[in-house]
């Protein structure tokens, strides 16, 4: 007979193992070239020692003279607090009573929510990596109450959304909209005209993001890891450092406009900064990633000037097209117009524990909603994300996204 601890048995000792391989290594090919490691954790906060430089302690001298003054490497302390990364499902009691003499139908039972709670929480992490860390997912340009009762948003970008989220309505500032109580929902989104709708009334702000609204996952403010765009960003701190201090905190950036082509990626604006690093910080590029509109002009590219494109599999069974036996990769949340080249050996994602179950009084996962009759398991996760050598990093901007295959 199938009850409530038999789900609780099963989701801790069958589909735990299951979800947390799934979103350590099957989120994108980034984070699966990403190593995670739970050292240099103490208590809430990550406190690492960042080696910068080269030690001073080197020289040529004679024969019978004085050898050099000793001089060790140099160190910064980079300090970043734990972020909490959490996936939330509910089982409503009548369904758990529903499959109670039958296990095939509990089974189905599980395996939907857990396809669910994967799917949200792959496309939340994937984001993650490529965001800032403040949670902002769309600007919001204007917005247009219509009659039946429903807020259609137009928004600057579709990229970071999806229908069913839960969001808040934050300012660039970090204030939360709090005209509106009931919960924001996205019901459908418009992805050629930028437009998003929510079936709620009474948003009055009708500004751009630079000094307006914004969404943001729910809750998710200024909690979301310290993903590409924060470590590629003008912050004036990194890790609790100045950059100002430390010019190694800031990585390259190369304009694709520059060189004479006209915005189109090519194999020369690509090794140049791949040998920028290599020259500068003793970078080895071993990953590059872009949106897809920059990986279809690189093909262009290839496609124009070459007879063969070589393709390589990655672990967790992607595939990418190859530059000098590097991976050329999309991802879908990496910004438009830009390409990043990472030496990914640089990167850690710090943890505090793998992917657990929160559990209550006696080591239960599932708990009674309080006033309904329906029982949710939350799964959690306490990390962040470093980049030991941000200056070892790069990114090309300005670059030409290819929607269409252009005339000859």
């Amino acid at each position: 007979m199938i009850t409530l601890s038999t789900a609780d048995k099963a989701l801790k000792d069958v589909y735990l193992g299951v979800v947390a391989d799934q979103l350590n290594t099957n989120v994108n090919p980034l984070l699966a070239k990403i190593k995670q490691s739970t050292s240099d954790v103490w208590g809430k906060e990550i406190v690492k020692m960042a080696p910068y430089g080269l030690n001073g302690g080197i020289g040529a001298g004679t024969e019978t003279g004085s050898l050099p003054v000793a001089s060790g490497n140099n160190y910064a302390q980079f300090r970043s607090t734990l972020k909490n990364l959490y996936g939330k499902i509910e089982i409503s009691d009548k369904a758990v009573r529903a499959s109670e003499n039958s296990a095939g139908a509990f089974v189905n039972l599980l395996n939907s929510e857990m396809e669910g709670l994967i799917k949200a929480s792959k496309f939340n992490f994937g984001r993650m990596l490529y965001g800032d860390g403040t949670g902002f997912i769309a600007g919001i340009v204007n917005n247009t109450t219509t009659s039946s009762g429903n807020t259609t948003f137009t928004v600057d970008s579709v990229k970071n959304l999806a229908e069913g989220m839960l969001v808040d309505i934050v300012s660039s500032a970090g204030v939360k909209y709090t005209g509106i109580t009931a919960p924001l929902v996205i019901s459908s989104i418009d992805r050629t005209n930028k437009t998003v709708t929510i079936p709620v009334t009474g948003f009055t702000a009708d500004d751009t993001k630079n000094g307006g609204y914004s969404f943001c996952i729910q809750g998710s403010y200024g909690n979301e890891l310290t993903g590409l765009g924060a470590i590629f960003g003008n912050s004036a701190t990194l890790y609790g450092l100045t950059r100002a201090n430390y010019g190694w905190l800031s990585p390259k950036t190369i304009s694709a406009g520059s060189g004479g082509s006209n915005g189109h990626i090519n194999d020369i604006i690509m090794q140049a900064a791949i040998d920028k690093l290599e020259e500068e910080m003793g970078s080895k590029v071993d990953f590059i990633v872009c949106s897809a509109g920059v990986k279809r002009d690189y093909q262009y590219y290839l496609a124009s000037y070459r007879s063969n494109v070589d393709v390589m599999e990655l672990a967790g069974g992607y595939k990418a097209i190859s530059y000098n036996g590097i991976p050329v990769v999309s991802d879908r949340f990496a910004p438009d117009n830009t390409m990043y080249l990472l030496d990914t050996s640089k990167f850690t994602l710090h943890e505090l524990c793998d992917w657990k179950w929160l559990e209550g009084e006696g080591g239960r996962v599932l708990h009674q909603i309080a006033g309904t009759p329906t029982y949710s398991a939350t799964l959690v996760k306490y990390a962040d994300l470093i980049c030991d050598q941000p200056g070892g990093q790069a990114k090309i901007t300005d670059i030409v996204e290819l929607s269409t295959i252009p005339s000859v």
